[in-house]
């Protein structure tokens, strides 16, 4: 957008905390942080989140809110109570359940509703969309994750784990609200008997909630074969997942990167938003129960053919131009949306990314 001649703000909300404004390169862009840090209670953190943002997002043309979360939906209220238009990126996505992703499902379908332009990863996000009747444009551009992952992607796969053993390698991430408690002890118990199986090792990447990490210390700490690690960099993320043969994850973005990668990956959801994955042959959908993950494990484990199949790399998620794409919807939308009047501010609009 940037070299469209529209003029950025980026607002980063403070909901994941650890978050580096480094990370955007921020000395390029006019930015701001509201400090607005998760606070256990979503709906609370988005109308925390809308109130707070009115005042970055003043004189603004657009507003361009990413994702599912709590700052998504709170950067579209706040637009909407402002006057200001919305962009949605990553719109369309649906489990058609409630409950399963509680409460992202809602907030997805939210912004949606009101949102001017919808950028919808994949053919299917906008069917989703066109069966609920949106009143906003919508755009297939393919997922910017899919940029981010081709931008960084690290080397060949090893044929052997860091360390040098003949180990296969599992890695593991698990964090949503609905495997909290129960869930999170059947994903533990599983894992515990997974180490036990001859030439594996786990590593565990931990989460930056507190409560989450400190329930999976205490339910796998001192596990022989099974390693717990602090919250890593998105960088050494793809790394371990290169590393890995195998990926068990309830985690929305690794179900998009895991098919591009070419690692093969089992979800840990009773349903999922992105069935692409599953659909290109490249993840399994196996719940939170312990003895299906367990069978499902050992039985790639065993028969090499299957779990060959499924480290294809595909790209059922985008080619990785979705931010040219959204740029050039972006811009087309000013230029016919702003009246002649402004025709100097849409070349020097604020444009503001909730995170």
């Amino acid at each position: 957008m940037a070299g469209r001649g529209i003029t950025l703000r980026i607002v980063l909300t403070g909901q994941h905390p650890n978050l580096e404004p480094a990370a955007f390169d921020l000395a390029a862009y006019p930015w701001a942080k509201l400090g607005c840090p998760a606070d256990g209670d979503p709906h609370r953190h988005a109308t925390t989140v809308a109130r707070r943002i009115k005042a970055e997002i003043k004189g603004a043309n657009l507003v361009v809110v990413q994702g599912d979360t709590s700052s998504a939906l709170g950067g579209a209220l706040g637009a909407s109570m402002a006057g200001v238009a919305v962009a949605h990126v990553e719109a369309g996505l649906r489990s058609h359940d409630r409950e399963n992703p509680w409460p992202e499902e809602d907030f997805r379908i939210a912004i949606d509703a009101d949102a001017e332009l919808l950028f919808a990863p994949t053919p299917l996000n906008a069917a989703n969309l066109l069966r609920e009747g949106v009143r906003g444009q919508i755009f297939v551009v393919g997922n910017t994750g899919i940029d981010a992952l081709l931008e960084r992607m690290p080397g060949p796969r090893p044929t052997a784990s860091c360390d040098g053993s003949r180990k296969r390698r599992l890695l593991v991430t698990c964090h949503r609200r609905e495997s909290w408690g129960e869930g999170l002890d059947a994903i533990a118990e599983c894992l515990r008997r997974i180490a036990d199986l001859p030439d594996v090792e786990i590593i565990v990447v931990l989460h930056p909630n507190p409560a989450v990490a400190c329930a999976m210390r205490d339910l796998l700490g001192g596990c022989p074969n099974l390693f717990l690690r602090d919250p890593c960099t998105h960088v050494e993320m793809l790394q371990l997942m290169r590393e890995s043969a195998l990926i068990l994850s309830d985690s929305g973005g690794i179900q998009e990167e895991a098919p591009a990668m070419g690692v093969p990956l089992l979800v840990l959801r009773d349903r999922t938003e992105r069935p692409e994955g599953i659909a290109s042959g490249n993840a399994l959908l196996v719940g939170r129960n312990s003895e299906i993950i367990f069978d499902t494990v050992r039985r790639l484990l065993s028969h090499e053919t299957m779990l060959s199949a499924m480290a294809r790399p595909a790209f059922p998620y985008g080619d990785g131009r979705a931010a040219r794409r959204i740029a050039v919807a972006i811009e087309e939308w000013m230029s016919k949306t702003c009246t002649t009047d402004d025709a100097t501010a849409a070349r020097e609009a604020q444009v503001g990314k909730s995170l």
